[in-house]
């Protein structure tokens, strides 16, 4: 197979999402607590995740638009606390700047620069990174988020969608990222090849196995700078294709 373009995921894959998602909850609830206090008393942190947990529950229909849900959620912690006129565009800008600012893995700086130099990137997300915010959009020739195709990972539609945008058939894409179901299994349905990034040295064990996995970015860039040279599906060393 020959590899013309690479589709990645954000979220764990380039940077670590936890510690941003928690920094951009505790700038909302620091906002409530001085603005809204009755509102930052009744919800907080862990009522507010409980809350948007709910009503990602009870609004199926928005599985796939993630800023959506907790635009949701401010209304019913402001709307439960008597206050019709929630300031929802207020705390969502401070949510997705605090979101927004993610420390990248060591490698992925470094990795995407390569990457770049010699193939098209799309990414494909289903949260709310704005990798323009972030400062790595330039990297980028298409960027696909679930919120805006309205359907998510791993249904293979917004795969196909990055095939389209790059005007490259699907088997000669990489899609690379962390989660199996979501991107593996997800790309694999759409027909893309599969790499799986495995940070932690997990064991597979989701079904039928990716084409590739890799420990980080770096193994990466050096497997796809290796079939670049090779002018064929050559395997670097630090790329493992499992069966």
């Amino acid at each position: 197979m020959q590899i013309h373009a690479v589709s990645l995921d954000l979220d764990d894959t380039l940077w670590p999402v936890l510690p941003a998602l928690i920094e951009a909850e505790h700038c909302v609830d620091r906002w409530l607590r001085e603005h809204h206090p009755t509102v930052a008393s009744a919800w907080p942190i862990e009522a507010m995740r409980e809350l948007r947990d709910r009503i990602a529950q009870e609004n199926t229909h928005l599985s796939h638009d993630f800023s959506e849900q907790r635009r949701l959620t401010i209304r019913h912690a402001f709307s439960a606390c008597g206050i019709d006129d929630a300031p929802v565009d207020e705390l969502w800008t401070i949510y997705f700047a605090a979101r927004n600012r993610v420390e990248l893995y060591p490698d992925s700086l470094a990795a995407l620069e390569r990457i770049a130099a010699h193939r098209p990137i799309a990414s494909i997300s289903n949260g709310n990174a704005d990798l323009e915010v972030i400062g790595l959009h330039h990297f980028f020739r298409e960027r696909l988020s679930a919120s805006i195709e309205g359907v998510a990972k791993p249904h293979p539609r917004i795969f196909r969608a990055a095939a389209e945008r790059l005007g490259i058939a699907p088997e000669h894409i990489l899609h690379v990222g962390d989660d199996p179901l979501l991107d593996v299994v997800g790309a694999r349905e759409a027909g893309l090849v599969t790499g799986w990034l495995n940070r932690t040295g997990a064991t597979w064990s989701h079904g039928p196995a990716p084409d590739y996995e890799f420990p980080d970015m770096t193994a990466l860039a050096d497997w796809l700078e290796a079939d670049r040279l090779s002018g064929s599906s050559s395997r670097a060393s630090q790329a493992h294709p499992i069966s």
